[in-house]
């Protein structure tokens, strides 16, 4: 196993100071190792995530090969030959487990951006006390961007968030985790060869969750009420100016209509599974509320935004991978996680066998298979 940095390296080097994760703590889990604490219901902070990925490496003695660059893979006869920063190997098989965070995902039209406002990604932001003065625009509005939003409104820095396509969810539903719902109801196990749209579904921004002790609702509407300023989605700058679209009512009403189908589909289940006297009653959700007035467009140069942070999404990077598997978009080509080369497989992206695939705890599953499958390769 070979790792660039530390064991746990991306948890430990490219999030911000107050994040934590999404799923709750019983939902932590990889083969056999869980969470044993005393709080299930909460949610691990980046320290927590650390240790237990840490603890889990050494438990099973993983032959983890740390500061290990990896610089070039390519066919060598039938199998591999892997160039790295501590020299070369060669293997039959290569499983591909970098993940599809790699790099921040940014408009071409950053590069435009006056030179008095100062651009933060998401691997660069720690917290609002790193910040400039002035206020503060969040490009983004899934789950890092209304975080973000709200930890540097919170700050006593004006911020005004760019909203585009979103998935909206509640924290806790009906008394329970809305991730319980998912999980119970069997959303998070269908299969990639289920789902209808399966590129659409790969490309989905994660929901506007946060993890908190109090459990709390991180929507837009939660948002409006901190004072937190909404724009529609940044379309492009023109003379020193941020331009936005539209239609922010339209955003909206998709948003909120299905979280009501999603809910919907909780309560059917519920229903038909007699699991009903375990959980509250039905709840529906307040409409997302559209602001009075929307600015079109900021002024970049007049100082009312001294810095935008950019919360727009990750790429993944395989410029180190020399083998034509790789779209024009930047993507794996891949089945499962089976990718177009023989002996090449991947772990851990977005709905790679599974809904829950990008999870800690839903990458055992895929494990399974996918070794399963490099079994059979390794004996023919």
């Amino acid at each position: 196993m070979l790792e660039r940095g530390e064991v746990a390296n991306s948890w430990r080097r490219e999030r911000w100071d107050s994040l934590r994760l999404l799923t709750p703590n019983w939902q932590s889990r990889l083969p056999g190792l869980r969470y044993e604490g005393k709080d299930p219901d909460g949610y691990m902070t980046m320290p927590e995530v650390t240790e237990f990925i840490d603890r889990f490496a050494k438990v099973f003695g993983a032959p983890v090969r740390t500061g290990v660059n990896v610089t070039s893979v390519r066919r060598a006869g039938d199998g591999y030959l892997v160039m790295t920063s501590d020299g070369e190997m060669s293997c039959r098989a290569v499983v591909i487990a970098s993940g599809a965070c790699n790099q921040p995902a940014l408009p071409k039209f950053h590069a435009d951006l006056p030179a008095s406002t100062r651009q933060l990604t998401t691997f660069e932001y720690s917290d609002p006390a790193g910040l400039p003065d002035g206020g503060v625009l969040v490009v983004g509005a899934s789950a890092t961007g209304v975080q973000l939003a709200a930890e540097i409104q919170r700050s006593g820095r004006q911020v005004t968030l760019s909203v585009g396509e979103h998935v909206r969810l509640p924290r806790v539903y009906r008394g329970r985790d809305v991730l319980w719902w998912m999980d119970a109801s069997g959303v998070w196990d269908q299969r990639h060869d289920e789902v209808d749209d399966l590129t659409r579904a790969r490309r989905l921004p994660s929901p506007q969750l946060v993890g908190t002790p109090e459990r709390a609702t991180l929507d837009l509407n939660a948002l409006t009420a901190l004072g937190v300023r909404l724009v529609g989605r940044w379309a492009a700058v023109r003379d020193g100016k941020a331009l936005f679209s539209g239609g922010l009512r339209n955003v909206f009403s998709l948003a909120d209509l299905k979280m009501g189908r999603l809910l919907g589909t909780f309560d059917e289940w519920a229903r038909e599974a007699g699991r009903d006297s375990e959980v509250g009653p039905l709840e529906r959700f307040e409409p997302t509320r559209v602001p009075e007035t929307t600015r079109l467009q900021l002024d970049l140069r007049s100082g009312e935004i001294r810095t935008v942070v950019w919360a727009t999404g990750y790429r993944p990077d395989y410029g180190w991978l020399d083998v034509p598997v790789v779209d024009q978009k930047g993507h794996l080509r891949h089945e499962g996680g089976v990718v177009g080369s023989p002996g090449m497989y991947a772990l851990g992206l977005p709905v790679l066998r599974r809904r829950k695939s990008s999870f800690i705890y839903g990458i055992e599953d895929d494990a399974r298979e996918i070794i399963g499958h490099l079994a059979q390769h390794l004996e023919s």
